[in-house]
Protein backbone atom coordinates (compact mmCIF):
# COMPACT_ATOMS: atom_id res chain seq x y z
CA UNK A 1 0.00 0.00 0.00
CA UNK A 2 1.02 3.64 -0.32
CA UNK A 3 0.44 6.83 1.60
CA UNK A 4 -1.08 9.99 0.15
CA UNK A 5 0.70 12.34 2.54
CA UNK A 6 3.03 13.70 -0.15
CA UNK A 7 1.33 13.60 -3.58
CA UNK A 8 4.38 15.11 -5.28
CA UNK A 9 6.41 11.97 -4.57
CA UNK A 10 3.89 9.50 -5.97
CA UNK A 11 4.05 7.64 -9.25
CA UNK A 12 1.31 8.06 -11.86
CA UNK A 13 -1.02 5.25 -10.76
CA UNK A 14 -0.56 5.92 -7.06
CA UNK A 15 -1.04 9.64 -7.65
CA UNK A 16 -4.26 9.01 -9.56
CA UNK A 17 -5.63 6.72 -6.84
CA UNK A 18 -4.84 9.30 -4.15
CA UNK A 19 -6.35 12.04 -6.30
CA UNK A 20 -9.58 10.14 -6.89
CA UNK A 21 -9.94 9.33 -3.17
CA UNK A 22 -9.28 12.83 -1.87
CA UNK A 23 -11.77 14.59 0.38
CA UNK A 24 -13.29 16.68 -2.41
CA UNK A 25 -13.77 13.61 -4.57
CA UNK A 26 -15.62 11.91 -1.73
CA UNK A 27 -17.99 14.89 -1.73
CA UNK A 28 -18.26 14.53 -5.51
CA UNK A 29 -19.27 10.89 -5.16
CA UNK A 30 -21.76 11.78 -2.42
CA UNK A 31 -23.33 14.37 -4.71
CA UNK A 32 -24.51 11.53 -6.98
CA UNK A 33 -26.44 10.27 -3.99
CA UNK A 34 -27.88 13.75 -3.49
CA UNK A 35 -29.21 13.74 -7.06
CA UNK A 36 -30.73 10.28 -6.67
CA UNK A 37 -32.25 11.25 -3.32
CA UNK A 38 -33.75 14.37 -4.90
CA UNK A 39 -35.34 12.25 -7.63
CA UNK A 40 -36.59 9.65 -5.14
CA UNK A 41 -38.30 12.29 -2.98
CA UNK A 42 -39.39 14.76 -5.64
CA UNK A 43 -41.08 12.24 -7.95
CA UNK A 44 -43.77 11.05 -5.49
CA UNK A 45 -44.23 14.53 -3.99
CA UNK A 46 -44.66 16.02 -7.48
CA UNK A 47 -47.11 13.27 -8.33
CA UNK A 48 -49.09 14.07 -5.18
CA UNK A 49 -49.12 17.78 -6.07
CA UNK A 50 -50.19 16.88 -9.58
CA UNK A 51 -52.98 14.60 -8.40
CA UNK A 52 -54.33 17.28 -6.05
CA UNK A 53 -54.06 19.91 -8.78
CA UNK A 54 -55.84 17.73 -11.34
CA UNK A 55 -58.53 16.77 -8.85
CA UNK A 56 -59.05 20.43 -7.97
CA UNK A 57 -59.30 21.36 -11.65
CA UNK A 58 -62.12 18.79 -12.05
CA UNK A 59 -63.96 19.93 -8.94
CA UNK A 60 -67.52 21.19 -9.11
CA UNK A 61 -66.62 23.81 -6.49
CA UNK A 62 -65.78 26.91 -8.53
CA UNK A 63 -63.02 28.44 -6.32
CA UNK A 64 -61.31 25.07 -6.02
CA UNK A 65 -61.55 24.54 -9.77
CA UNK A 66 -60.07 27.98 -10.40
CA UNK A 67 -57.24 27.24 -8.00
CA UNK A 68 -56.39 23.93 -9.72
CA UNK A 69 -56.41 25.43 -13.19
CA UNK A 70 -54.59 28.57 -12.05
CA UNK A 71 -51.83 26.57 -10.36
CA UNK A 72 -51.30 24.50 -13.49
CA UNK A 73 -51.37 27.45 -15.87
CA UNK A 74 -49.23 29.88 -13.86
CA UNK A 75 -46.43 27.52 -12.84
CA UNK A 76 -46.22 25.95 -16.31
CA UNK A 77 -46.07 29.41 -17.86
CA UNK A 78 -43.04 30.60 -15.88
CA UNK A 79 -39.58 29.49 -17.09
CA UNK A 80 -38.11 26.96 -14.70
CA UNK A 81 -34.87 28.84 -14.14
CA UNK A 82 -36.71 32.07 -13.32
CA UNK A 83 -39.07 30.25 -10.98
CA UNK A 84 -36.21 28.51 -9.17
CA UNK A 85 -34.19 31.69 -8.71
CA UNK A 86 -37.17 33.71 -7.46
CA UNK A 87 -39.30 31.19 -5.59
CA UNK A 88 -36.59 29.80 -3.32
CA UNK A 89 -35.62 33.28 -2.13
CA UNK A 90 -39.26 34.27 -1.65
CA UNK A 91 -40.09 31.04 0.18
CA UNK A 92 -37.08 31.35 2.47
CA UNK A 93 -37.96 34.95 3.31
CA UNK A 94 -41.60 34.02 3.87
CA UNK A 95 -40.64 31.38 6.46
CA UNK A 96 -38.27 33.79 8.20
CA UNK A 97 -40.93 36.51 8.17
CA UNK A 98 -43.42 34.23 9.94
CA UNK A 99 -40.81 33.22 12.53
CA UNK A 100 -39.86 36.86 13.00
CA UNK A 101 -43.45 37.83 13.80
CA UNK A 102 -43.71 35.06 16.40
CA UNK A 103 -40.27 35.22 18.02
CA UNK A 104 -39.61 38.96 17.85
CA UNK A 105 -42.95 40.77 18.35
CA UNK A 106 -41.21 43.83 19.84
CA UNK A 107 -39.03 44.44 16.78
CA UNK A 108 -39.54 48.07 15.73
CA UNK A 109 -37.23 48.28 12.71
CA UNK A 110 -38.47 47.73 9.15
CA UNK A 111 -37.78 44.26 7.77
CA UNK A 112 -37.28 45.65 4.29
CA UNK A 113 -34.38 48.07 4.30
CA UNK A 114 -33.66 48.91 0.69
CA UNK A 115 -32.71 45.67 -1.02
CA UNK A 116 -31.92 43.98 2.31
CA UNK A 117 -34.24 41.61 4.16
CA UNK A 118 -33.42 41.81 7.85
CA UNK A 119 -35.04 39.77 10.61
CA UNK A 120 -33.96 39.12 14.19
CA UNK A 121 -31.31 36.46 14.79
CA UNK A 122 -33.81 34.08 16.40
CA UNK A 123 -35.90 34.03 13.21
CA UNK A 124 -33.13 33.01 10.81
CA UNK A 125 -33.52 29.67 9.08
CA UNK A 126 -31.51 27.83 10.05
CA UNK A 127 -29.92 29.60 13.04
CA UNK A 128 -26.39 30.86 12.55
CA UNK A 129 -25.30 28.58 15.41
CA UNK A 130 -26.86 25.49 13.81
CA UNK A 131 -24.52 22.73 12.63
CA UNK A 132 -23.63 22.49 8.97
CA UNK A 133 -25.86 19.49 8.31
CA UNK A 134 -28.92 21.54 9.27
CA UNK A 135 -27.99 24.23 6.74
CA UNK A 136 -27.54 21.59 4.05
CA UNK A 137 -30.77 19.80 4.96
CA UNK A 138 -32.73 23.06 4.92
CA UNK A 139 -31.35 24.01 1.50
CA UNK A 140 -32.08 20.55 0.15
CA UNK A 141 -35.64 20.68 1.53
CA UNK A 142 -36.28 24.00 -0.20
CA UNK A 143 -34.95 22.49 -3.42
CA UNK A 144 -37.26 19.47 -3.12
CA UNK A 145 -40.29 21.69 -2.45
CA UNK A 146 -39.44 23.94 -5.40
CA UNK A 147 -38.97 21.01 -7.78
CA UNK A 148 -42.18 19.41 -6.52
CA UNK A 149 -44.25 22.55 -7.09
CA UNK A 150 -42.88 23.07 -10.60
CA UNK A 151 -43.14 19.49 -11.80
CA UNK A 152 -46.36 19.00 -9.88
CA UNK A 153 -47.98 21.56 -12.17
CA UNK A 154 -46.90 19.59 -15.24
CA UNK A 155 -48.03 16.36 -13.61
CA UNK A 156 -51.41 17.96 -12.87
CA UNK A 157 -51.85 18.76 -16.55
CA UNK A 158 -50.95 15.18 -17.52
CA UNK A 159 -53.25 13.62 -14.93
CA UNK A 160 -56.11 15.96 -15.80
CA UNK A 161 -55.94 14.79 -19.41
CA UNK A 162 -55.63 11.16 -18.30
CA UNK A 163 -58.74 11.46 -16.12
CA UNK A 164 -60.69 12.76 -19.08
CA UNK A 165 -59.40 9.93 -21.28
CA UNK A 166 -61.11 7.19 -19.28
CA UNK A 167 -63.95 5.95 -21.54
CA UNK A 168 -67.09 7.91 -20.79
CA UNK A 169 -69.22 4.79 -21.23
CA UNK A 170 -67.67 3.34 -18.10
CA UNK A 171 -68.61 6.44 -16.12
CA UNK A 172 -72.17 6.16 -17.39
CA UNK A 173 -72.26 2.49 -16.44
CA UNK A 174 -71.07 3.32 -12.93
CA UNK A 175 -73.77 5.96 -12.64
CA UNK A 176 -76.36 3.46 -13.83
CA UNK A 177 -75.28 1.05 -11.10
CA UNK A 178 -75.84 3.75 -8.51
CA UNK A 179 -72.25 4.85 -7.92
CA UNK A 180 -71.87 8.31 -6.43
CA UNK A 181 -69.54 10.83 -8.06
CA UNK A 182 -66.92 10.10 -5.38
CA UNK A 183 -67.20 6.35 -5.84
CA UNK A 184 -66.93 6.69 -9.61
CA UNK A 185 -63.81 8.81 -9.25
CA UNK A 186 -61.98 6.46 -6.89
CA UNK A 187 -63.16 3.12 -8.28
CA UNK A 188 -63.36 3.81 -12.01
CA UNK A 189 -61.36 6.92 -12.96
CA UNK A 190 -58.30 6.65 -10.68
CA UNK A 191 -57.49 2.96 -11.29
CA UNK A 192 -57.73 3.34 -15.08
CA UNK A 193 -56.24 6.76 -15.66
CA UNK A 194 -52.64 5.64 -15.10
CA UNK A 195 -52.29 3.87 -18.43
CA UNK A 196 -53.27 7.12 -20.18
CA UNK A 197 -51.04 9.23 -17.92
CA UNK A 198 -47.96 7.03 -18.14
CA UNK A 199 -46.53 8.37 -21.45
CA UNK A 200 -46.72 11.94 -20.17
CA UNK A 201 -45.42 11.01 -16.72
CA UNK A 202 -42.49 9.13 -18.23
CA UNK A 203 -41.54 12.18 -20.29
CA UNK A 204 -41.91 14.33 -17.19
CA UNK A 205 -39.60 11.99 -15.28
CA UNK A 206 -36.96 12.32 -18.01
CA UNK A 207 -37.27 16.11 -17.86
CA UNK A 208 -36.91 15.97 -14.09
CA UNK A 209 -33.70 13.99 -14.46
CA UNK A 210 -32.32 16.57 -16.88
CA UNK A 211 -33.37 19.40 -14.53
CA UNK A 212 -31.33 18.15 -11.57
CA UNK A 213 -28.30 20.31 -12.53
CA UNK A 214 -30.48 23.28 -11.51
CA UNK A 215 -29.69 22.26 -7.94
CA UNK A 216 -26.58 24.38 -8.32
CA UNK A 217 -28.79 27.47 -8.68
CA UNK A 218 -30.52 26.57 -5.41
CA UNK A 219 -27.31 26.51 -3.42
CA UNK A 220 -26.92 22.73 -3.32
CA UNK A 221 -23.50 21.37 -4.22
CA UNK A 222 -24.53 18.84 -6.85
CA UNK A 223 -22.58 16.78 -9.37
CA UNK A 224 -22.33 19.64 -11.86
CA UNK A 225 -20.86 21.94 -9.22
CA UNK A 226 -18.21 19.41 -8.25
CA UNK A 227 -17.45 18.51 -11.88
CA UNK A 228 -16.69 22.17 -12.59
CA UNK A 229 -14.79 22.57 -9.35
CA UNK A 230 -12.62 19.47 -9.69
CA UNK A 231 -12.20 19.58 -13.45
CA UNK A 232 -10.93 23.16 -13.64
CA UNK A 233 -7.19 23.63 -14.02
CA UNK A 234 -5.29 23.47 -10.71
CA UNK A 235 -1.86 24.91 -10.03
CA UNK A 236 0.59 23.49 -7.52
CA UNK A 237 0.36 26.69 -5.50
CA UNK A 238 -3.35 26.14 -4.80
CA UNK A 239 -3.69 22.36 -4.86
CA UNK A 240 -1.91 19.23 -3.66
CA UNK A 241 -2.91 17.58 -6.94
CA UNK A 242 -2.13 20.06 -9.74
CA UNK A 243 -3.50 19.23 -13.18
CA UNK A 244 -4.71 20.85 -16.37
CA UNK A 245 -8.24 21.49 -17.51
CA UNK A 246 -9.93 18.11 -16.97
CA UNK A 247 -13.54 19.27 -17.19
CA UNK A 248 -14.04 17.22 -20.35
CA UNK A 249 -13.43 13.99 -18.40
CA UNK A 250 -15.66 14.98 -15.50
CA UNK A 251 -18.52 16.03 -17.73
CA UNK A 252 -18.09 12.86 -19.78
CA UNK A 253 -18.62 10.95 -16.52
CA UNK A 254 -21.80 12.97 -15.91
CA UNK A 255 -22.93 12.18 -19.46
CA UNK A 256 -22.49 8.46 -18.82
CA UNK A 257 -24.35 8.74 -15.51
CA UNK A 258 -27.35 10.52 -17.02
CA UNK A 259 -27.50 8.20 -20.04
CA UNK A 260 -27.41 5.16 -17.75
CA UNK A 261 -30.11 6.64 -15.53
CA UNK A 262 -32.39 7.42 -18.48
CA UNK A 263 -31.84 3.96 -19.96
CA UNK A 264 -32.80 2.28 -16.70
CA UNK A 265 -35.85 4.56 -16.54
CA UNK A 266 -36.92 3.53 -20.05
CA UNK A 267 -36.74 -0.15 -19.10
CA UNK A 268 -38.74 0.39 -15.92
CA UNK A 269 -41.43 2.43 -17.66
CA UNK A 270 -41.71 -0.16 -20.44
CA UNK A 271 -42.40 -2.86 -17.86
CA UNK A 272 -44.92 -0.67 -16.02
CA UNK A 273 -46.69 0.07 -19.31
CA UNK A 274 -46.99 -3.64 -20.15
CA UNK A 275 -48.39 -4.34 -16.70
CA UNK A 276 -50.92 -1.49 -16.75
CA UNK A 277 -52.01 -2.27 -20.32
CA UNK A 278 -53.29 -5.70 -19.34
CA UNK A 279 -57.05 -5.78 -19.87
CA UNK A 280 -57.27 -2.11 -20.89
CA UNK A 281 -59.13 -0.80 -23.92
CA UNK A 282 -55.95 0.61 -25.46
CA UNK A 283 -53.75 -0.30 -28.41
CA UNK A 284 -51.24 -1.97 -26.08
CA UNK A 285 -54.01 -3.86 -24.30
CA UNK A 286 -55.45 -5.03 -27.61
CA UNK A 287 -52.02 -6.20 -28.70
CA UNK A 288 -51.70 -8.24 -25.52
CA UNK A 289 -55.12 -9.83 -26.06
CA UNK A 290 -54.23 -10.82 -29.65
CA UNK A 291 -50.90 -12.26 -28.52
CA UNK A 292 -52.63 -14.35 -25.84
CA UNK A 293 -55.33 -15.64 -28.27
Amino acid sequence: MFACADPQSLEKFDWLVCYLTSGKHVLFYQSFGVVLLLLAITAPVSLAFGFLGASAARSQITPLRWFGKGYTAIVRGVPDIAFFMFFVIALDQFFEYLRHKVKCPDWDLPIRQGSDFIVCAQAKLPLSTAPQWQHETYGFSLAVLTFAIVFGAFAANVLFGAMRSVPHAQLETAEAYGFSRRQTFWRIVVPQMWIYALPGLSNLWMILIKATPLLFLLGVEDIVYWARELGAAKQARFSDYPHGDWRLYYFAALLAFYLLLTRISEIVFARITRRLSHGQATAAGEKQRKAAA
